[in-house]
């Protein structure tokens, strides 16, 4: 075994990233290592490459006990990575870029033309004939990659790491860098390949592990698995043929907006959205399949290519999110922590900031009013706080999320749009949210609501859209939205 992991373990506060999890790579193989957020997938990279310190647990390469003390040491140790953000130097040369750091020199001179040489050469071993005195960033992002393979291949030679490689890259592209990767396994390399693709995972890897709250669920060989059987690793549950409970049937809604033909090349491709009055629409799919891509081009934080919105009055400028609010548009993010608190603020100011952006910042909102918005949303959503004027970094995870709640609602938004309301966070928070979802469409409001909890969408949605691969692939409506539909759906491939 090329490289053997026994009960890795990393603890943050609060949280257990790994637990116990064991792993094995094979000379000569691809091996994919699967998992959705929080699955652990990061840290175990990280803790083989030094930049983490594990906990816990052994790590032998070719049989020798190894420590990463930091990224450099890893390499040393034989051990590189590449990103799916080419971690080079665009506005260097490629030879620059493959030689850096170990220059041919004389006297101390760098030997420009022993270089150059070098590096023509080293590319040759991937089929690549550049001119090596261009600026790397003025090529394509795929011969980035594979620069970034060549050198990362040169400097360490046992394992690479590729995470993610193929996000930014068109079919053309992907195949270009897979050629490469065929060839580096041939030589005898262990590879791990973190990806979300699974038309990807399945056309490249030779096995699979899947990772899942920070702990190892199964390694098995590709060729033994199927698709529907990979995806129950990843979300946790068994495919079952009886029906979940469901969002009670609300009848035909009254059309309020209408999406066509929504796209952001190499970001998500074209499609349409009906979204009724009063009506919850359910996004699923795996992580990477472009459901958080298709809320943020209908909210303006990704620009659209083409496409039209329109709702009863006329069409929509949704450019960017000042449009979209002005529009009556709300905005949950996935990632609270970076993108939706401001956590040296306090839960009063978290809380006025949606409605202060669309009155303007010429016309502040008053005090006492802010004091009275504040207190009524921490009643209503039952916010646990010693006071408003708390900063809302001091909260738990679950009363943050409701707090971003909040900050929408008070701008009373006609759709609302919501990015894994629940995760993270405990499980009366999470049960509070779904009855919150529920009042919501009660009065009247429309939702959006993106969900790696399969058993979420189907309790509060009345129609369910499955993405893979960036596509919108199928609407499940009534009876259909049902755990075996919805992963079969996003399984299935595209001859089916």
């Amino acid at each position: 075994m090329l490289l053997s992991i026994r009960s890795l373990t990393k603890t943050f506060p609060g949280t257990r990233a790994l637990d116990g999890v064991d792993f094995d790579l094979r000379a000569g193989e691809v091996h994919a290592l699967l998992g959705e957020n929080g699955a652990g997938k990061s840290t175990l990279i990280k803790c083989l490459t030094g930049a983490y310190r594990r906990d816990g647990g052994t790590m032998t390469l070719e049989g020798a006990a190894i420590d990463p003390r930091s990224t450099a040491h890893a390499q040393e140790l034989g051990i590189g990575t590449v990103y799916q953000e080419v971690n080079l130097l665009p506005n260097l040369t490629v030879a620059q870029n493959l030689m850096f750091g170990r220059e041919p020199r004389r006297f101390g001179l760098i030997q420009t033309r022993a270089m150059r040489a070098q590096a023509r050469a080293l590319l040759a071993e991937y089929g690549l004939d550049l001119d090596v005195d261009r600026d790397l960033g003025t090529y394509s992002v795929a011969i980035q990659q594979i620069v970034a393979i060549a050198r990362a291949v040169t400097l360490s030679g046992k394992v690479l790491i590729l995470d993610e490689p193929t996000a930014s890259l068109d079919a053309a592209e992907v195949r270009m860098v897979f050629d490469v990767v065929r060839g580096l396994r041939e030589r005898g390399l262990g590879i791990v390949f973190v990806s979300h693709f699974l038309d990807q995972v399945f056309d490249l890897s030779d096995r699979v592990t899947v990772l899942r709250n920070g702990r190892k669920i199964v390694t098995t060989d590709i060729a033994s698995l199927d698709r529907v059987r990979l995806i129950e690793h990843m979300l946790g549950r068994e495919l079952e043929d009886a029906t979940a409970h469901h969002a009670a049937a609300r009848g035909p809604r009254p059309p309020m907006l209408e999406f066509r033909g929504m796209t952001r090349r190499g970001v998500i491709q074209p499609f349409d959205l009906a979204v009724g009055q009063g009506e919850v629409v359910g996004l699923a799919g795996l992580l990477g399949s472009g459901r958080t891509e298709s809320a943020e081009l209908l909210f303006g934080l990704l620009g659209a290519h083409s496409g039209q919105a329109r709702d009863q009055e006329g069409p929509l400028d949704l450019r960017s999110p000042r449009a979209a609010i002005a529009a009556g548009f709300g905005f949950v993010p996935e990632e609270r922590k970076t993108d939706g608190i401001v956590a040296d603020l306090s839960i009063r100011e978290n809380i006025i900031l949606a409605l202060q952006a669309r009155r303007g910042w010429a016309r502040p909102i008053p005090r006492g009013d802010q004091n009275r918005l504040a207190d009524d949303y921490i009643r209503r959503l039952d916010i646990r706080t010693a006071g408003r004027d708390k900063r809302i970094g001091e909260l738990s995870g679950g009363n943050q999320q409701k707090v971003i709640l909040a900050r929408w609602l008070a701008m009373n938004p006609r759709f609302l749009i919501l990015d894994e309301p629940t995760r993270g966070i405990d499980v009366g928070a999470h049960a509070e949210i779904v009855r919150l979802i529920h009042e919501l469409v009660e009065q009247g409001m429309s939702l959006l609501v993106i969900s790696s909890e399969i058993d979420e969408l189907i309790a509060v949605s009345d129609r369910v859209i499955v993405l893979r691969d960036r596509r919108h692939v199928a609407e499940l409506t009534g009876t259909e939205i049902a755990p075996n539909r919805i992963m079969q759906a996003i399984a299935a491939t595209e001859a089916t």
